[in-house]
């Protein structure tokens, strides 16, 4: 702000506190102005995307995370006739906790960083390989921990009903989940970062791919991993028994490390000792899932639900993570933490996520719509690669469309209540929505698909020979 010579003097002989008074005013104009100023860049940022944009954007990774979850589960149709899965069926009850990493771990990663994307805070080079490098030790640390804990809950679960207990099943069970989720963890990451950092500087919105890439070929890794080091460490269970005890303790032993490079950024720091409720609540909540697996598969009559469980639970975790992932970009816009808008104000009602005009109206309108084609390619995608134990009958194709489409809309009207609510308690969206989602859908997926399967075989399309 320039003066002239004549306005300085006269300032010059006003009182000390007519001159404070001043002081004062200008500071605060320029406060206000330079909140304008960033809530005018904020709108200037604010990806702006038609309904037939944002579709596209999206239609491309639903369709790899898709392939992706039908490759795992035609992985998982194969290796569960191996003899580590028929003779340790707890493996079952790992399968949805480790896969569910990817909304706990990799999709939270997804979000937070396309958020930073979003409102310019990946814009300085420095800036942008510290959140980078935090977030990856964090999610490593992260990683180690629930793998450990999602054997504990396997051995657990699979102890009460049977009454059964193996210390030599229990250690391994252990190995193979530590070991699994570390590794995939690590690539994922890698994986993961490049998405963001390519969508970045292609100029597409990182909300509507970054997710489901996080989950397109997570799946297929996850459970190769799983299957090889279960088998292996199976293989040495008699001639080598200690083996699987130092991999458990070798993955364990880098855990100190990861933490003391994830509390060097203030990025990572916070979500180091804040993070870890929904993650570990989200791994319980699919473990309970995994119990639903493991008892489905152990009756020959059901054991066609192998090979369409990732894929249901997979592609509903992919739709409600984009859909939190959008508004909880919304809501960085547009709100402070604590304040919710206008229209999400007042008492929930699905009418509310699917019924208008915004943004996020549409964008739960347009996932919703994807679901039907989606799982229409993907389930004659396992047919024609003859995988599975079920024949696609009309009965079969209507239950499982009935069972996807109403999993998806409830993860839907789930999603629009949490991350409202979250953002109004203070909590980051970002950090705390999408492993709640993405444990539900595999919660939900599982149960309804095990429901479908126990009703398609009481009405008797019965069918247990495909792929065989």
């Amino acid at each position: 702000m320039t003066f002239s010579a004549s306005s300085t003097l006269s300032m010059s002989k006003k009182p000390a506190g007519a001159s404070s008074i001043c002081c004062l005013r200008e500071e605060a104009d320029e406060e206000e102005e330079s909140e304008e100023e960033g809530q005018q860049q904020a709108t200037r940022n604010m990806p702006k995307e038609s309904p037939l944009a944002m579709a596209l954007q999206i239609l491309v990774p639903f369709l790899l995370a898709g392939f992706g979850t039908v490759s795992a589960g035609v992985v998982l149709d194969i290796v569960q006739h191996w003899e580590a899965f028929k003779n340790i069926t707890e493996i079952f009850i790992l399968v949805p906790a480790l896969l569910g990493l990817k909304g706990n771990l990799e999709m939270t990663l997804a979000s937070r960083l396309s958020t930073a994307v979003n409102v310019g805070k990946m814009d300085s080079p420095i800036e942008k390989w510290n959140l980078i490098i935090g977030n990856l030790a964090l999610k490593q640390v992260q990683a180690t921990v629930i793998g450990f804990l999602a054997a504990v809950a396997a051995v657990v679960l699979g102890w009460i009903p049977e009454g059964k207990f193996q210390i030599s099943h229990a250690v391994l069970l252990c190995s193979s989940s530590v070991a699994t989720a570390f590794i995939a963890s690590l690539l994922q990451g890698f994986i993961m970062v490049g998405v963001i950092v390519g969508s970045k500087k292609t100029g597409i919105n990182p909300d509507n791919v970054a997710t489901p890439i996080a989950a397109s070929f997570g799946d297929l890794i996850t459970l190769a991993i799983l299957a090889w080091i279960s088998q292996g460490l199976y293989n040495c269970l008699d001639s080598h028994p200690y083996v699987s005890s130092l991999v458990c303790a070798f993955f364990m032993c880098l855990t100190p490390l990861w933490m003391v490079i994830s509390s060097k950024h203030p990025a990572s720091r916070q979500l180091l000792y804040s993070g870890w409720e929904p993650v570990i609540t989200a791994m319980f909540i699919s473990s309970i899932g995994g119990l639903i697996l493991d008892k489905t598969v152990s009756d020959p009559n059901l054991a066609g639900i192998v090979v369409y469980t990732p894929v249901i639970n997979g592609i509903g975790g992919n739709l409600v993570a984009i859909q939190s992932s959008r508004i909880s970009t919304y809501l960085h816009f547009h709100s402070t933490p604590g304040e919710v808008p206008d229209e999400a104000k007042g008492c929930y009602y699905p009418c509310r996520t699917f019924c208008g005009t915004g943004a996020n109206h549409r964008s739960a309108q347009v996932l919703l719509l994807l679901v039907i084609p989606g799982h229409l390619i993907f389930l004659y995608t396992i047919d024609l690669m003859e995988r599975g134990h079920t024949s696609l009958t009309p009965v079969f194709m209507v239950v499982y469309l009935a069972a996807a489409l109403f999993q998806v809309f409830l993860l839907l009207c789930i999603a629009d209540w949490m991350v409202h609510s979250m953002w109004k308690s203070g909590k980051d969206p970002d950090s705390f929505s999408i492993p709640y989602l993405t444990a539900l859908g595999d919660l939900l997926g599982t149960a309804l698909l095990a429901l479908s399967f126990h009703f398609l075989w009481v009405i008797g399309d019965q069918d247990s020979d495909v792929g065989d």
